[in-house]
């Protein structure tokens, strides 16, 4: 009876480890890595040849809307003898493989959590070059999205109380972080601003009757011209209202700089049809200026439009991975 019981024993703690090891093998740790970065697991021959000039033009590519040039990405390659143990967290991972196949692979979640990692092959370099590049714009949207949905994630941890009086008062929700202050409230116009590196980066939500904005040849002129009117109206320059040497009254505030084509394109936003405009903004009478990012959304079922910018005054450092957390907050808008 004794070894009966025993052996029960034991069998009930081998299937114990077992069930154990099996929960471990589904575990995985949370992703790392910077925003905007993106490991490439691929040799170093390919890497220093063409198919790592492909890899390049692709993930590198300038950012549009910025006062500087700066890369979608920032890269940082592993030769795939190494690729183990903590490198492999990477939150976005692009791996090259040379076998009998040509494709390209998207999965979630290999190494840890959250995470893309997108698998390239081909036969010879040229698969693997041909593979990127009819696939560009894929991979880097993949990489886009998950970079959002991570900055997202991280806001969402310490929401701003804000949220609830902008239901209340434009019937819709949006996420963004706490550490924003309040600079102005007005029935159909809320204001954010933080202190960053060097600057500040602001965001402004507001509505607009749905006759503001025609559809037509001109509509990238109609916003320019409407977010040009509001930054007059709210966003003014130090110097305004002061007088210069001559004893006239100088009037500043911000406006879209004429120098730089804004960046125009239509697009989806909580389902709904949007435009996007990018550019460079400008005070009058003064030296400050920086990139903006705006999204006007038709709202149909409440006949307005809805208007989301952010925009950015950062001199003499990247701005590339401010613009992306103010994209972040504007697509997390959800319309009521």
């Amino acid at each position: 009876m004794r070894k009966i019981f025993l052996s029960a024993i034991v069998l009930l703690l081998v299937l114990s480890c077992k069930d154990k090891n099996s929960a471990s093998d589904k575990f995985l740790f949370d992703s790392s890595g910077n925003i905007n970065h993106v490991s490439v697991v691929v040799e170093n021959d390919l890497w220093n040849g063409s198919v790592g000039e492909a890899i390049r033009e692709v993930l590198t590519q300038i950012v549009y809307g910025l006062p500087q040039d700066e890369p979608m990405f920032t890269l940082s390659q592993i030769p795939p003898s190494v690729f183990s143990g903590f490198v492999t967290k990477n939150r976005t991972i692009l791996k090259v493989e040379m076998d009998g196949n040509s494709g390209m692979d998207i999965m979630e979640n290999v190494y840890a959590k959250p995470q893309k990692v997108i698998t390239v092959s081909g036969k010879s370099k040229q698969d693997v070059i041909d593979v990127i590049s009819e696939n560009a714009e894929k991979i880097v949207n993949t990489f886009r999205a998950m970079e959002i949905e991570e900055r997202q994630r991280q806001m969402a941890k310490s929401p701003h109380h804000y949220v609830t009086k902008i239901k209340e008062k434009l019937g819709l929700t949006i996420q963004f972080p706490s550490i924003y202050d309040l600079a102005k409230s007005e029935d159909n116009l809320f204001w954010f601003r933080k202190n960053i590196t060097t600057g500040h980066a602001h965001i402004m939500i507001y509505d607009l009757p749905y006759g503001a904005l025609k559809r037509n040849d001109s509509t990238v002129t109609q916003i320019i011209k409407i977010r040009d009117s509001i930054g007059q109206a709210y966003f003014k320059g130090r110097l305004d209202e002061t007088v210069d040497a001559n004893g006239n009254k100088i009037s500043s505030f911000m406006v879209t700089e004429d120098a730089y084509t804004p960046f125009h394109a239509e697009t989806i936003v909580d389902n709904k049809p949007a435009y996007e405009t990018k550019g460079i903004w400008e005070l009058t009478n003064d030296f400050m200026g920086g990139p903006f990012i705006n999204y006007t959304i038709e709202d149909k079922v409440n006949k307005r439009w809805v208007g989301i910018e952010g925009f950015v005054f950062a001199p003499s450092v990247e701005k590339r991975n401010y613009m992306l957390e103010l994209e972040s907050i504007i697509k997390s808008v959800k319309i009521e």
